[in-house]
């Protein structure tokens, strides 16, 4: 099995590393990723100017673009070969709920599956960020399942790990997509020259974390898997759009 290996924390990352090693003991592993932090650029693509590829000395691959651009370029130029998954990860901090419409390592997840293959978006929740580990090798159960059960359409797989020992997760857990409270105010300060900045506010609070959502699975020590869709076409609203529009 091939697989290509992506995130948005940069080529430069922990869990990436972690990730790649974990991987390379069932797979055949390339890694391309973004030459630096590009966290929060959800699916955009670099179209105003040419990427470059370059080769770090751990063997990394790295682009001065997004996650998308990354995933995008070695799918469709880069490598000799479609690679049998595409994994993202892994990244420093959850993404749950509403974190998916922003995330690029959702979004490179996501470019793998628009090519048709099988993709996973995998996060190690919190802040201390101790046991990657744990992560990575959830990654690698996931692959070798992928491995042994194989399915006839690709799925795009959002993975949530708490950060705890491998031996204290409860289990995995299919989830639905929970939701969060609106996002704090901007902060706005002053640069070293006077000028008035602003920065984005924290996510907000789990808002929908009830039972079958990520929030809870992740809050009872099980391992978040969620499948996701990239049709946002509102259907209930179909008809209610058509008469307003008479």
């Amino acid at each position: 099995m091939r697989i290509l290996l992506s995130n948005d924390d940069g080529y430069f990352a922990p869990g990436l590393a972690c990730l790649a090693q974990a991987l390379s003991t069932v797979a055949d592993v390339v890694v391309v990723a973004p030459e630096r932090d590009r966290s929060g650029a959800s699916n955009s693509l670099t179209l105003d100017r040419p990427l470059n590829l370059q080769r770090a000395a751990s063997g990394f691959y790295y682009v001065n673009g997004t996650p998308t651009d990354c995933v995008h370029m070695a799918v469709t130029g880069m490598l000799d070969t479609q690679p049998d998954m595409v994994i993202s990860g892994i990244n420093s901090g959850a993404n749950m709920g509403d974190d998916t419409i922003y995330s690029g390592t959702v979004a490179a997840a996501t470019e793998g599956f628009l090519l048709g293959i099988p993709s996973i978006a995998v996060s190690l929740e919190g802040r201390k960020l101790e046991h990657y580990a744990t992560a990575a090798q959830v990654a690698v159960d996931l692959v070798q399942r992928f491995a042994r059960r194989t399915h006839t359409h690709p799925w795009l797989l959002n993975v949530n790990v708490p950060d705890i020992p491998y031996e204290q997760l409860q289990g995995l857990e299919v989830t639905r997509l929970g939701k969060r409270h609106k996002a704090e105010p901007v902060v706005k300060s002053l640069n070293p020259h006077g000028e008035t900045v602003y920065w984005v506010g924290a996510a907000g609070k789990a808002q929908d974390a009830g039972e079958g959502t990520d929030f809870h699975a992740l809050s009872n020590r099980r391992v978040s898997v969620t499948p996701l869709q990239i049709d946002l076409t509102q259907y209930s609203q179909l008809d209610a759009v058509r008469g307003w529009l008479k």
